[in-house]
């Protein structure tokens, strides 16, 4: 039998459009608060939210949210959607900032991370500057978590569809957490418990940091506003898990192969800070004696040159990693494009998830 024709795809870039607007007119108000007007500094925390925002960004979990939304028939108001998309890009606003703080990150979408360009104003002593830095950009990642929950009030949802976002945005927020936990304990030094090549435990933190946080929640959360049922959340999981580890996939060949004037991120940060992804494992489990060696001893080392760093990426090709890695990107792709052909999703939205697959594998996201 014939496949059916495909239906035209949402267009992404105007579907998120509507979510800058909300945002904006969201802080904006935050910053004319009659209530807080004689907090004066609060302009200057909203101002540094609302630079980081604008410096740029994918708007992936809003767009996926708002995918969800049209994939289970884009039922209620609109205005709640472009709401909830945008609470979601508030939510993950703070959880950048909290992840440059935790990695100390210097650059973040091509301009100095929050904390740094803090640090930056403050007239003290270095120690005293850094904590101001530090301390701040802390704050307005807090603020930035509280905020995001009252954004999706704004957007007027109602009692049933408040009581059926809110047990998937607790899991949502949780699994972030532990996932940038795992994160942290599998970074720079080892635990005497860890093995170094242990695929399966970079997969772990790979699931609940990104396949589960970037794709799969947005995703089921908009469906839900929308009224879905199990098999459509279902549907969008078994889509959502395979391309999330793709896209964390891609990532991490970015963070060590990648040009940073395109990441806007330098391509010596995963390498000094030790980060125990995918390929590290891949290329630890494959080496031999001399090259696994040569890993160990560089992996985590924060004054790594690049001179040095390039040494270590002509090992890790070496050792096949890149080649492995870039087939599990493969298989997932395709695992997560198989889900869609008998998915219950509205063909519109179903086209857009294959165009977002491609995307996201190709880092055009």
């Amino acid at each position: 039998m014939a496949s059916p024709p495909r239906s035209a795809a949402l267009d992404l870039r105007l579907l998120v459009r509507p979510v800058d607007a909300v945002l904006d007119g969201f802080l904006n108000d935050r910053a004319l608060d009659p209530a807080l007007r004689a907090e004066a500094r609060l302009p200057f925390l909203v101002a540094q939210l609302q630079q980081l925002i604008a410096a740029g960004g994918k708007r992936i979990r809003p767009a996926l949210a708002l995918v969800g939304w049209h994939a289970a028939g884009a039922g209620g108001e609109p205005r709640a959607a472009h709401h909830l998309a945008a609470s979601l890009e508030l939510l993950h606003t703070c959880a950048l900032i909290h992840d440059d703080v935790m990695d100390r990150s210097d650059t973040r979408r091509g301009r100095p991370t929050l904390h740094r360009a803090l640090a930056r104003r403050h007239r003290g002593s270095p120690a005293a500057a850094e904590r101001f830095g530090t301390g701040t950009a802390i704050l307005v990642g807090d603020l930035a978590l509280i905020w995001s929950d009252e954004l999706l009030h704004t957007g007027r949802p109602t009692a049933g569809q408040l009581a059926a976002l809110r047990p998937l945005l607790l899991a949502m927020r949780t699994e972030l957490i532990l996932g940038q936990y795992l994160d942290l304990e599998r970074t720079g030094g080892r635990r005497a418990d860890a093995e170094p090549g242990d695929v399966e435990a970079a997969l772990a933190t790979i699931r609940l940091k990104t396949a589960k946080y970037t794709v799969e929640r947005p995703l089921q959360l908009g469906a839900l506003l929308a009224g879905a049922g199990p098999p459509v959340l279902e549907a969008l999981s078994a889509y959502a898990i395979p391309l999330g580890e793709a896209f964390q996939l891609r990532d991490d060949l970015l963070g060590v192969f990648g040009d940073p004037t395109a990441t806007g991120k330098p391509a010596l940060d995963d390498l000094r800070d030790g980060k125990a992804t995918v390929l590290v494992a891949l290329a630890l489990r494959h080496a031999d004696a001399a090259q696994a060696g040569q890993l160990l001893a560089a992996l985590g080392d924060p004054d790594l040159t690049e001179e040095q760093a390039a040494a270590v990426r002509r090992t890790i090709i070496a050792t096949g990693a890149p080649r492995r890695v870039q087939q599990m990107i493969a298989r997932r792709r395709q695992r997560a494009l198989s889900s869609l052909v008998r998915a219950p999703l509205a063909p519109a939205a179903t086209e857009a998830l294959r165009t977002l697959a491609d995307q996201a594998v190709h880092r055009l996201l």
